[in-house]
């Protein structure tokens, strides 16, 4: 089960990674809606990316609100991402070689030939 939770939480942190990098503006009720966890959940994350070193927190100098903050990816955090990023598609490339693997076994099962087989190939 650990290894599971562990797989969603790197998950987790690689989209938040990915976005920040790409918009460190990003609120966190925006990071929230774009990962598909609460709120609450992202602050969770958010935090726990600045305890580790791999985001920092700066005020955003363009909004007129000066409690908004910018989330920056630190050196460290663009390495982190990178790593995130090579495992996420390597599980990715696993995940999809199972399921062509399954369709194609469904396929004949059901006694599908070439011509009516659901296609495999992307």
């Amino acid at each position: 089960m650990t290894g599971k939770r562990t797989k969603l939480q790197e998950d987790t942190h690689f989209r938040v990674l990915r976005l920040l990098q790409e918009n460190p503006e990003m609120s966190q009720r925006e990071l929230a809606e774009a990962v598909g966890v609460s709120v609450g959940g992202i602050h969770y994350v958010l935090n726990a990316l600045i305890d580790k070193g791999l985001v920092k927190l700066g005020n955003f100098t363009a909004a007129e609100d000066k409690r908004r903050y910018a989330y920056v990816l630190t050196p460290k955090g663009i390495a982190r991402k990178a790593a995130l990023t090579r495992a996420f598609l390597v599980r990715k490339m696993e995940e999809y070689g199972a399921l062509r693997e399954e369709i194609e076994a469904l396929n004949s099962e059901l006694g599908n030939d070439e011509a009516t087989a659901i296609s495999t190939k992307p």
